[in-house]
């Protein structure tokens, strides 16, 4: 990873936004779906978002209501899923882990019903409406809602940089697969780094706050 653990086009600025997905309790708590590294790499995710809460957007995956919810194959997913419809888990799962529900407000959450942000929504143009040409991206899981993110924010050409001990999955071989692809065949349009360089680069930062 050293290698890659550059910002080869600067620093980031005021016109970047941390977007951090999903990072809900039903991904941490004992469900189906939890993702066993969350709480590994939830300490740096808290340092960079409570670095620029105002500059943080958390995403929250929203599954269906009921099991056989859903368009297309996504009925046939929450069948398979049932367990993890909002009927079964309760509502108060789809809300985001306390460490980060703190920052909001005025960080601010963006609810999506599928894995990509950018599917079915306006947030490109709220992000360029607002001068966004940076996103940072940390969360969860590396090679599903983290990859649409990724993907997305690529195909609408913001710069991307993506914050490799500030990610989590369910499984190493995934993990560390996607990890591969990131760094080698996205070289060109994702930089990666980890969170002591981005919080050493990007003005304001709680590692700043912290060191002075």
């Amino acid at each position: 990873m050293a290698k890659n653990d550059d910002l080869r086009w600067g620093n980031p600025g005021e016109n970047a936004v941390h977007i951090c997905v999903d990072m809900q309790r039903m991904f941490s708590e004992t469900t189906e779906w939890k993702m066993p590294w969350l709480r590994r790499v939830l300490p740096n995710i808290v340092l960079i978002a409570g670095g620029h809460p105002e500059r943080t957007i958390f995403t929250r995956f929203i599954p269906a209501k009921k099991p056989g919810q859903g368009v297309g194959m996504w009925r046939h997913y929450y069948e398979r899923w049932e367990a993890m419809t909002i009927d079964r888990l309760g509502t108060e799962m789809i809300g985001l882990v306390p460490d980060l529900a703190q920052f909001v407000p005025p960080a601010r959450t963006f609810d999506k019903h599928v894995y990509s942000p950018w599917t079915g929504s306006d947030l490109h143009e709220q992000l360029r409406g607002a001068g966004v040409d940076t996103v940072i991206i940390t969360g969860g899981e590396t090679d599903v809602c983290v990859l649409a993110t990724v993907l997305g924010a690529i195909d609408w050409g913001f710069r991307v940089i993506l914050v490799t001990d500030a990610l989590c999955g369910s499984a190493d071989e995934t993990h560390d697969s996607m990890m591969n692809i990131y760094m080698n065949r996205f070289g060109q349009q994702v930089e990666c780094v980890t969170t002591e360089t981005l919080l050493n680069s990007w003005p304001g930062s709680a590692l700043a706050r912290l060191v002075s």
